[in-house]
């Protein structure tokens, strides 16, 4: 009984069946949805799905991972369904000079339906990361997969004080959000992700010309602060964020110099004296 997805009661499972007669439709952009029990990394099963030829639109749900990953390599790890943890097959037809903003488009669709759903205020931290203020509600990663680009979602939801991973991170519970159930929310998810992948494929993966460069803009947390970035290589640049560009290159001004950085963990630098 210890291993029956119902032993805990306020955590229920998640139903494949529900799920893709919600979601998957002819025309629509999800074409497969599994929901798993348990996994070691949704990210590297889509991956080879994707190398097998699994066609766009495939998505993998994890109810619990034992080898799930975040940026850099660094391991993620949560209770079992007390999150949302799946990644979601995409072989994008816009330039590749213009591919690096797809994980910024489903962060971005990610943080809008968590607050249509929740009412939490979530912001976006370039490139990968969802923050209630300055504590850290969800993660997303990006894999390259031949033409294929899979790109993988951890969202915190249930999660209590005592199980967060590192102190720095919070759940949508723990938030106080008016809603915690895992199933209308990945559903209000995916249909955003959706709507906001349809719209940048029809303009070519162009920011500007389909809203997206400016609707991100609106939701950053790290645009217009001060920040500290760790470079490959050991290098660190600080500076201010100003913006992002076509590419999806977080901008940031140091020394009278604008660089435009396509990789770098960053890390927002508090104000002096708060």
């Amino acid at each position: 009984m210890l291993d029956s997805p119902f032993t805990d009661l306020e955590r229920p499972p998640l139903s494949q069946a529900a799920l893709t007669r919600a979601l998957v439709r002819p025309g629509g952009l999800w074409s497969d949805i599994t929901v798993v029990a348990r996994t070691g990394s949704t990210n590297a099963d889509l991956g080879q799905a994707a190398r097998d030829g699994v066609r766009q639109g495939a998505v993998i749900v994890a109810e619990t991972q034992f080898a799930g990953r975040g940026r850099l390599g660094r391991a993620w790890s949560a209770p079992p369904r007390s999150g949302l943890t799946f990644s979601m097959l995409f072989r994008p037809d816009p330039p590749p000079a213009r591919q690096g903003w797809l994980p910024l488009l489903v962060g971005l669709a990610v943080a809008s339906a968590v607050r249509k759903v929740t009412e939490v205020d979530v912001r976006l931290k370039w490139p990968n990361d969802l923050l209630v203020g300055e504590r850290k509600l969800a993660g997303v990663l990006a894999e390259r997969i031949d033409s294929a680009v899979i790109v993988g979602v951890g969202l915190n939801v249930s999660l209590r004080a005592e199980e967060l991973p590192v102190e720095t991170a919070t759940s949508l519970v723990i938030e106080k959000a008016t809603g915690a159930d895992r199933d209308p929310l990945l559903r209000a998810v995916l249909r955003e992700v959706e709507t906001h992948y349809r719209e940048w494929s029809e303009a070519d993966g162009d920011p500007e010309a389909c809203g997206l460069r400016a609707a991100y803009l609106a939701a950053s947390a790290t645009v217009g602060r001060r920040v500290r970035v760790e470079l490959p290589g050991e290098r660190v640049l600080t500076g201010t964020a100003t913006g992002v560009d076509h590419a999806g290159h977080l901008l940031v001004d140091a020394k009278g110099e604008q660089h435009a950085l396509s990789v770098g963990d960053v890390v927002h630098v508090r104000p002096q004296g708060s």
